[in-house]
């Protein structure tokens, strides 16, 4: 295999471990999210320490307040997504989720000066369309979970975009170590402090391992296959979490989406696509 065939490889076994990640969420309900956030962060420290041991490399951040926010950032981002997925199908909560990249390019025009193409508009555009027909809005309680999944999509693409910024000073590891250090410490202290936590079944723990463990898998393909290919080659194959999540969801939940459900995936894959198009050319 060429090297871009291996970058896409690697980027749909990242996509599928964060499938199985969200389907580990969904299948703990009785566990508190910030719980679940914990062992997600927690255990990805382990190797993260071992590699820079190993390397030799220096965890002295450059940026640090910038370091703080995206991991606050981060953390928002995770709790409202994994929030998302305790209350709507599985399917629904990923694909809102999948509109981070089309914040990410709203509040780098805003706050890094990039430039927005009149394709990456019409992306912008379609993605909009696809997020209201996913949330239909109806304007009392209902609409909570949808906006639980429009806000992960916001944290998430806030944090990215904070990374863009960072890249220019520290090493993706020094970023990934701080994020998964700092969100331990909150979300231990948390629980330390509210007692609100559970001790978990076998049953929980498995499943809780399995997040972890999957989390981690699915962010070492990524980065595997960012070594490969340019991010913005493999940006579109990002969407196959999607794919898999509506899969997964039918197999599991018997959650089979209805055609507005699909109507708007279709608008946001599609816009995804003109988006990676427009930085292809570009």
């Amino acid at each position: 295999m060429n090297n871009k065939t291996k970058g896409i490889l690697y980027i749909s076994l990242s996509s599928l471990f964060f499938s199985i990640m969200a389907i580990a969420v969904k299948l703990t309900p009785d566990i508190p999210v910030v719980e679940k956030i914990f062992f997600r962060n927690s255990i990805g420290l382990i190797p993260i320490l071992i590699t820079t041991y190993k390397s030799k490399l220096s965890l002295k951040p450059n940026n640090t307040k910038l370091i703080l926010i995206r991991s606050l950032l981060g953390i928002l981002g995770i709790f409202f997504y994994y929030s998302a997925l305790s209350t709507l199908n599985l399917a629904d909560a990923v694909i809102l989720n999948k509109l981070s990249p089309f914040f990410v390019l709203i509040l780098s025009f805003l706050f890094l000066k990039e430039k927005i193409s009149k394709k990456q508009v019409i992306s912008l555009f379609l993605a909009l369309l696809g997020a209201i027909l996913i949330i239909r809005p109806a304007f009392n309680l209902s609409i909570i979970p949808t906006l639980l999944g429009l806000l992960s999509a916001f944290f998430a693409g806030s944090a990215y975009t904070i990374v863009r910024k960072l890249s220019e000073t520290d090493k993706p590891l020094v970023i990934v170590f701080y994020f998964a250090l700092v969100t331990t410490i909150i979300t231990i202290t948390y629980m330390i402090v509210t007692k609100n936590y559970v001790y978990p079944s076998l049953y929980e723990l498995m499943v809780l391992t399995v997040l972890a463990i999957s989390a981690l898998i699915a962010q070492l393909f990524m980065t595997t296959a960012y070594s490969y290919a340019p991010a913005g080659e493999l940006a579109i194959y990002t969407y196959l979490n999607i794919i898999f999540s509506i899969t997964f969801g039918i197999i599991i939940w018997s959650e089979i989406p209805d055609i507005i459900t699909i109507s708007g995936a279709s608008l946001i894959i599609i816009g995804g696509y003109i988006n990676y198009i427009s930085k292809k050319n570009a």
